[in-house]
C-alpha cells in the first residue's frame, strides 16, 4: 500500500505528487507507472505491493489535471493550456530520471493503463533509450474514424466555447456509452469491474470520475494517434520487450480486440518481443477486477523473463541521460 505523498518538481512547471514504495530484498528494478483517466496513482498502491515484495522499486505519480499533482497552466482536467501532450510525456521522463538518481544502474519498466498507455508509448518512443521494457493495458490506439470525427468535434466545441471547460460530447460517446455497454448495470460505471467493492470506491472517490476539458481530450487523441505513427514506431528499439494486457469484456477497447490490433500493429513495425494477454472475463481495470490475482502473477512472471534477458545483456541496461521538455512532433 502507498502510506506517504511526496513531490517532485519537474523541468515542465508540475510540481508532481508522486508515491514511492521501495524493493524489498535486493533491488532489481524500477517501475514507473501511469495512471489513467480521471483517476490518481493511489489507487495502483495493492498492485505496487505485490512489485515491491517482487524486489522492485515503484514509483507512481499523478498526472497533470489528475490527482494532487499541480501545475501553473494545469488545473484538475486539463493537462495544458498548450502542448499539454509533450508536457504530460516529459512529466513521465521527469519522474523516470529522477528514480534513476535515486537508484543507479537499475533498469527502468513503464507500466501504463488506458490513458496511461497511451502516455507510455509515446514516452517509450520519445526516449527509446530511457526505459528498457513497457507494458500497456487496456489502451486503445485505434478510434478510427471514429477518432477523427471526434477530433473534429472537439476543434468545433473549442471554437464556439473554449479549451477549459469540459467536453459535452466525448464523455457521452466514451464513459456513456461504455457503461451502457454492460448488460444490467448497476451503476454507469460498472465497465471498469464486476468487482462491486471497487466500482463503489471510484464512484465515491472526489478524485474519480471527473470531467476532462476539451483540450484534455485534444491532448489525448494526440496521442492516440502519434503513439503508433509511422515515425514514432520507428524510433523503438526492436528487442525491447512489450507486455499488452487487456479484458474480454472491456467496451472501452472493443473486448480486448484493441490490444490485439496494437500488438499487430508493433510486431508489423517490426518489434520482436511482444506479448500479448486477454483476460476473458474482465472488463476495464484489470488490476481491480475478481480474479486481479492472476493478470499481476503473469505481468511478474513477465517481469522475471525481462530481467533475466537484461541480465544475460548487461549493455541494454545502459541509462540515457536526462532530456530537456520538448515538443511533440506531427504525427504522420
Amino acid at each position: 500500500m502507498f502510506n506517504e505523498l511526496h513531490f517532485h518538481d519537474a523541468p515542465s512547471g508540475a510540481r508532481l505528487a508522486y508515491h514511492h514504495l521501495p524493493a524489498e530484498g535486493m533491488p532489481r528494478a524500477i517501475i514507473v507507472i501511469c495512471h489513467g483517466l480521471a483517476e490518481h496513482s493511489r489507487r495502483y498502491g495493492d498492485f505496487a505491493s505485490a512489485l515491491s515484495a517482487a524486489g522492485l522499486h515503484v514509483y507512481a505519480h499523478d498526472h497533470r489535471g489528475h490527482g494532487e499533482t499541480t501545475a501553473p497552466d494545469a488545473p484538475i482536467g486539463r493537462y495544458a493550456t498548450s502542448e499539454g501532450a509533450a508536457k504530460v510525456v516529459a512529466d513521465v521522463r521527469a519522474m523516470r530520471d529522477f528514480a534513476v538518481s535515486r537508484h543507479p544502474g537499475l533498469p527502468v519498466i513503464l507500466f501504463g493503463h488506458s490513458m496511461g498507455g497511451l502516455i507510455s508509448l509515446n514516452a517509450v518512443t520519445d526516449h527509446p533509450d530511457a526505459f528498457q521494457a513497457v507494458s500497456i493495458w487496456n489502451s486503445n490506439f485505434n478510434p478510427g474514424i471514429a477518432g477523427r470525427i471526434a477530433q473534429l468535434v472537439l476543434k468545433l466545441e473549442r471554437i464556439y466555447k473554449g479549451s477549459d471547460v469540459p467536453s459535452l460530447i466525448l464523455p457521452l460517446a466514451t464513459f456513456g456509452a461504455w457503461g451502457k455497454a454492460i448488460p444490467n448495470h448497476r451503476t454507469a460505471f460498472d465497465w471498469l469491474s464486476h468487482d462491486a467493492a471497487e466500482v463503489d470506491a471510484y464512484i465515491a472517490d472526489p478524485l474519480c470520475g471527473f470531467d476532462a476539458s476539451v483540450s484534455l481530450w485534444q491532448d489525448l487523441f494526440t496521442l492516440t494517434f502519434r503513439g503508433t505513427s509511422d515515425r514514432q514506431l520507428a524510433r523503438l528499439h526492436k528487442s525491447t520487450p512489450v507486455y499488452l494486457v487487456g479484458g474480454g469484456e472491456d467496451p472501452a477497447t472493443n473486448k480486448g480486440r484493441e490490444i490485439r490490433w496494437l500488438a499487430t500493429r508493433l510486431s508489423g513495425s517490426g518489434m520482436r518481443n511482444v506479448t500479448t494477454r486477454i483476460y476473458d472475463t474482465m472488463r476495464h481495470e484489470t488490476l481491480n477486477e475478481v480474479g486481479r490475482e492472476a493478470p499481476i502473477a503473469d505481468f511478474l512472471a513477465w517481469c522475471e523473463h525481462v530481467l533475466a534477458d537484461l541480465k544475460r545483456a548487461p549493455a541494454a541496461t545502459s541509462l540515457a541521460r536526462p532530456s530537456p521538455l520538448g515538443r511533440l512532433a506531427e504525427t504522420e
